[in-house]
C-alpha cells in the first residue's frame, strides 16, 4: 500500500463528529495536525516525507471538505491556486506552522 492509500485510509477512519470537531476550529485543526506531525517524526519520517504526506492530506481536504472557517478558506484558496511546486512549498510552511502550535 502506497502512502496515498495509507493517508486516505486513515482520513476515512475519522467519523463525522470527530471530523467536525477538528475542522470547526482552526486552532484545534492546527493542534490535530501538530499531533500527527509529531507522530510521523517519532516514526522517523524525514522532513520531505512529512511534506509529501501533508500534500496528500491537503489534496484530500481540498477535494472532499468545505472550509469551516476563514483560515481554512484561505488555505484552500492558496492550495487550489498554486502550482505543484508552490503546493509543496506551502506543505513545508504548514509543517513549520503546526510545529509551533
Amino acid at each position: 500500500m502506497d502512502m496515498k492509500d495509507k493517508v486516505q485510509k486513515e482520513l476515512s477512519k475519522i467519523d463525522g463528529e470527530e471530523k467536525d470537531q477538528i475542522l470547526e476550529n482552526f486552532n484545534r485543526f492546527k493542534q490535530y495536525l501538530s499531533e500527527k506531525v509529531e507522530l510521523g517524526e517519532n516514526l522517523g519520517l524525514s522532513e520531505e516525507k512529512l511534506a509529501k504526506t501533508t500534500e496528500l492530506v491537503a489534496n484530500y481536504l481540498a477535494k472532499h471538505e468545505e472550509p469551516r472557517n476563514r483560515e481554512e478558506n484561505l488555505l484552500m484558496e492558496l492550495w487550489k491556486s498554486g502550482t505543484k511546486e508552490e503546493q509543496h512549498t506551502l506543505a513545508h510552511m504548514l509543517l513549520k506552522m503546526v510545529r509551533t502550535a
